[in-house]
């Protein structure tokens, strides 16, 4: 067990998505929920007292869709989105050039197995389903920015997939934003991610004390490691037992 659950009231937990809660699939409409895990998380929201939230890379629609009728505080869009415990929802004002989008979502045009979602604040291009072609998505890709300024493009390399987003936020200034918000405020934040995106907030929490903690991947400066996402809904559901349930 990672983390006591007898902590849970003054913790804060901070849970990535895909790769870190569910198993990656082929497309990004292809992931499974388990029932399950849509329970585990609400008792999990009760015990920490409403302080557990999403980060992710997806919009905030579609977290509310798969996990329905959940509606997590939530960092959506790699901070694009910030949904609070009282439901408000702050979105940022900068988007990226609506040529770039055209061209990145041209790549997928002849290369089959290669998927672009527009999340309306970034872009993906997924090659899980043709591996083979991901060191020609991610030279295209860097071709393609290049064409535009820097500053106003960042890109994400993740797990067969390349994303291109505004630099004006990440899951970091996020997780720092919503970490002055009750009932997160005061609390010591226990992140949960596991690909390259996952790093910005991991980096900041030292500043909350908090400890972070990947999946699949060895990340240096953090408390621990879970192998797969079936075993971090293992430790969801380890820290949501009640004594009934144990018996």
């Amino acid at each position: 067990m990672y983390i006591d659950a007898a902590t849970l009231p003054s913790s804060a937990v901070l849970l990535d998505v895909d790769g870190t809660i569910l198993d990656l699939a082929p497309t990004p409409l292809e992931v499974v929920v388990p029932p399950e895990l849509t329970i585990a998380l609400e008792r999990l929201s009760k015990r920490t007292g409403g302080a557990l939230a999403f980060v992710s890379g997806r919009p905030l629609a579609e977290l509310d869709l798969f996990f329905q009728p959940l509606k997590l505080p939530s960092i959506a869009g790699h901070g694009a989105e910030l949904r609070l415990n009282d439901g408000t929802v702050a979105r940022a004002n900068t988007f990226l050039d609506p040529q770039l989008k055209a061209d990145l979502a041209s790549i997928a045009d002849d290369k089959p197995g290669v998927v672009v979602e527009d999340k309306n604040y970034s872009v993906a291009i997924h090659y899980r389903q043709a591996p083979h072609l991901g060191h020609a998505v991610r030279d295209e890709v860097s071709a393609i920015c290049a064409r535009f300024p820097s500053t106003a493009i960042e890109i994400l390399p993740g797990k067969s997939v390349v994303e291109v987003k505004q630099p004006s936020f990440n899951k970091g200034t996020a997780v720092r934003e919503l970490m002055q918000h009750a009932p997160f405020k005061g609390r010591r934040p226990i992140f949960i991610g596991d690909d390259v995106t996952d790093e910005a907030a991991f980096a900041v929490l030292p500043e909350f004390n908090g400890v972070g903690f990947s999946v699949g991947r060895e990340v240096q400066g953090i408390a621990g490691m879970f192998e797969q996402p079936s075993d971090v809904r293992r430790w969801i559901a380890e820290m949501v037992l009640t004594k009934k349930d144990a018996k």
